[in-house]
C-alpha cells in the first residue's frame, strides 16, 4: 500500500503542492503527544489515588477498623475487670480486714502512679494514639492493682494462720463472774463523776461487787503492770497486753494474784475486787484499749453472755460517739 501524501493548495499558482514534513517537526509532534498523554495519565492516577482507594488500601482500612473495634471491646472488658477488682477491694476492706482486726491498704498505695512521664511516648504520633495509650494505661493500672491485692491477700493468709491466737487474745468475757457481780455502776461515756461531781468522760465500766470478789483475765496475754500508781486515782491496778493492738486495765483492786511479765490465759484469776485509789465504794474499774484508744468494753462480752442479755447491756450503754 502506497504511503499517503499530504497536499496543500497554492493560491498563487492555483495548483496543489505536496507538503514535505521535516523530521524535527515530526519529533516535536510526537513529543507533544507523549507529553499530553503523560499529563493526562498523571492527572488520572492522582484523581484515582485520592478519591478512589485501591483494593489494598480498602483491605488495610478494614483491618484498622477491626483493630479499633477490638481495642474498644478490650477496653470494655478491662472496665468490667476494674469493677470486679473494686468489688474485691470493698469486700476486702469491709469483711476480711474487719474479721482479722487489721488495717486496710491505703488508697494511695492501691492507685499509685505507674512509670514516668515518658512511659507512653512510643505510642504517640499515630492516628489512633489516644485509644492505644488509654488501653495501655488501663492494663498497667489493672496489673498494678492485682499485684498490690495479691500481696495483701498473702498478708491475710498469714493472719489467718494466727487467727486462733487472735481469738484467744481478744478480750471476750466479763472480768467478774455473773454470780459475784451486783450491777454495773457506770458505763463507758460521759457521766457525773461520783467524787468530783462534774461531767467527765468515763473510759471504762465499773463492776460493783464485794471486796474480795475474783477478777479474771478477759483474754490471753502478758501482764505488763501489777502495782499501784500514785496520782492516777486507779489505786492497785493490773494492765494486760493481749497483742494485736489490745490491752485491758483492771483498777481499784484489793490484791494481786499475778506479777509483771507473767503470761495469763482467758479466765485466769489475776486479782481481787477492792476499794483502793479514787473510789466511792468497792468495785472493779475495767477498760479495753485498741491501738492505744479506749473503746466501749460492752462490745467485748460476746463470748460470755446470752445474745438477749448482751443486747440489753449494749442498749443500756450510753452513745459514747455522740457529741456532748
Amino acid at each position: 500500500m502506497a504511503k499517503k501524501s499530504k497536499y496543500h493548495f497554492n493560491p498563487i499558482s492555483l495548483t496543489y503542492e505536496i507538503i514535505h514534513i521535516k523530521f524535527k517537526d515530526r519529533l516535536k509532534k510526537l513529543l507533544g503527544f507523549l507529553t499530553s498523554g503523560m499529563v493526562f495519565s498523571a492527572a488520572a492516577v492522582t484523581v484515582m489515588f485520592y478519591f478512589f482507594p485501591s483494593p489494598r488500601e480498602k483491605a488495610l482500612k478494614r483491618e484498622i477498623e477491626q483493630f479499633k473495634l477490638n481495642y474498644e471491646i478490650l477496653n470494655d472488658r478491662m472496665d468490667r475487670a476494674q469493677k470486679v477488682i473494686a468489688d474485691l477491694q470493698q469486700r476486702y476492706d469491709n469483711i476480711y480486714r474487719l474479721i482479722f482486726e487489721s488495717e486496710t491498704i491505703p488508697s494511695s498505695i492501691r492507685k499509685a502512679g505507674i512509670g514516668g512521664v515518658d512511659r507512653y511516648e512510643a505510642l504517640e504520633g499515630y492516628s489512633n494514639s489516644d485509644i492505644l495509650i488509654e488501653t495501655t494505661q488501663k492494663l498497667d493500672q489493672i496489673t498494678s492493682q492485682l499485684y498490690v491485692q495479691s500481696k495483701s491477700f498473702d498478708e491475710l493468709f498469714k493472719l489467718a494462720k494466727s487467727k486462733d491466737l487472735l481469738l484467744r487474745s481478744i478480750p471476750a468475757i466479763q472480768p467478774i463472774s455473773a454470780k459475784e457481780l451486783k450491777f454495773i455502776g457506770s458505763y463507758f461515756g460521759y457521766r457525773i463523776h461520783p467524787i468530783y461531781k462534774v461531767k467527765k468522760f468515763h473510759e471504762g465500766l465499773d463492776f460493783v461487787a464485794s471486796i474480795g470478789a475474783k477478777v479474771y483475765a478477759t483474754g490471753d496475754g502478758v501482764v505488763t503492770q501489777a502495782g499501784r500508781n500514785v496520782g492516777d486515782g486507779y489505786g492497785n491496778k493490773i494492765i494486760i497486753n493481749h497483742g494485736f493492738g489490745y490491752q485491758t486495765v483492771y483498777a481499784h483492786l484489793s490484791s494481786f494474784k499475778v506479777k509483771e511479765g507473767q503470761k495469763v490465759k482467758r479466765g485466769d484469776l489475776i486479782g481481787l475486787v477492792g476499794n483502793t485509789g479514787l473510789s466511792s465504794g468497792p468495785h472493779l474499774h475495767y477498760e479495753v484499749l485498741r491501738n492505744n484508744q479506749n473503746v466501749n468494753p460492752v462490745y467485748y462480752f460476746f463470748s460470755d453472755m446470752e445474745p438477749q442479755k448482751f443486747l440489753e447491756l449494749v442498749e443500756q450503754s450510753p452513745d459514747f460517739n455522740k457529741a456532748e
